[in-house]
């Protein structure tokens, strides 16, 4: 039986062009080809006027508004229809003799202890996850950074404010209009870390959000209430390597980015796309090149999609010294961004997601 807590969750809703040619791939597109939103371009808005950035046209690519919530129901629905197994809320999942040729993951399923033999593990299994709390903190290193604020987010079932993505910078904090379909918004403001959700009754969240848009935007937005409202924390994190024997490291158990760049699903798909390829060339070639090369490759996009996440974190967010100089500063690069076409094409190559 599924699990009904995966299903609830209200993730991310970009998916880079890569993304959604891997799951061609596979097989699992065709709804998200139906119901999914095409966009060429984003907004950014700062000092009281909004700006496009033309993905398409730098880059020829595109992004698909398409929930992560979604895609994991189609993932989900594909392995039933194949008639594969899959076990949810298991308890006391540990991998073993990773280190080895002969690993092995044991968990508890209703009172029954079971162990899985196999060839390899992928740990795909989050920032908290046993996989990556299995290996000796000294075979590790970690990179952190965590930022002084959240996102409070709010689903409504509300048309989009715009066509396409806003990301605002304004001094009173960073906002964000995004969508999952056109009669379902997704809104975020920055607030504080301290904040609790019982803190925002919805008008107090529609009131703040309109105080940090353009007058255009305002006059487009349509309220009502939530269906779903909660607060992230935002961080960035890296763990090196991702391989450890025959145990390997994917998505959020990896590495976490801020979801300012969008990136968080989209690097777990360049992990599996990297990992399949090499399990592929093991298995039908006797080469282990690519499971080999899998930490290095999967490294090498993951710190670019870091720098980008924090670099438009960074600018676009109020942190607490970003007064006089630093909001100088931010205006400057914004400014610059929208003004050259050499610095949005660098912004639209790495929003729709580089290369593998």
């Amino acid at each position: 039986m599924r699990t009904k807590v995966v299903l609830a969750r209200i993730r991310a809703g970009v998916l880079e062009q890569g993304t959604v040619e891997l799951l061609n791939e596979v097989g699992v597109a065709a709804r998200l080809h139906r119901e999914g939103l095409i966009h060429g371009g984003i907004e950014l808005a700062f000092a009281g006027a909004r700006h496009r950035i033309d993905l398409k046209q730098s880059t020829g690519k595109v992004v698909t508004i398409y929930g992560q919530t979604e895609v994991t129901r189609d993932l989900m629905d594909a392995r039933d229809a194949a008639g594969l197994q899959t076990v949810y809320a298991a308890d006391h999942v540990s991998p073993g003799d990773y280190d080895t040729d002969h690993p092995r993951v044991s968990f508890v399923k209703d009172g029954t202890t079971h162990k899985i033999e196999c060839d390899f593990i992928a740990g795909c299994d989050g920032f908290h996850g046993i996989s990556r709390q299995s290996v000796p903190a000294a075979a590790l290193e970690t990179f952190e950074r965590i930022y002084p604020f959240g996102w409070l987010g709010v689903l409504s079932e509300t048309p989009p404010i715009s066509p396409e993505l806003i990301y605002t910078n304004h001094p009173r904090g960073f906002a964000l209009c995004s969508m999952r379909s056109m009669h379902r918004s997704r809104y975020y403001v920055q607030c504080s870390l301290e904040d609790q959700v019982d803190q925002w009754p919805d008008q107090k969240f529609w009131d703040e959000l309109k105080r940090r848009l353009d007058q255009e935007a305002v006059a487009h937005l349509v309220t009502g209430p939530s269906i779903e409202k909660g607060i992230a924390p935002l961080r960035s994190f890296v763990a090196e390597p991702m391989r450890f024997g025959r145990m390997f490291l994917a998505g959020d158990a990896a590495h976490i980015v801020p979801p300012t760049g969008a990136k968080g699903l989209n690097l777990a798909a360049s992990d599996v796309y990297y990992l399949s390829r090499g399990l592929r060339e093991y298995y039908d070639e006797k080469s282990s090149a690519g499971i080999d090369a899998y930490s290095a490759k999967a490294l090498a996009r993951v710190w670019k999609a870091v720098r980008f996440s924090w670099w438009m974190t960074s600018m676009l967010h109020r942190f607490p010294d970003t007064e006089g100089f630093g909001a100088r500063i931010q205006l400057a690069e914004l400014s610059y961004l929208v003004s050259s076409q050499a610095a949005s094409t660098s912004l639209s190559e790495n929003y729709v997601g580089l290369p593998y």
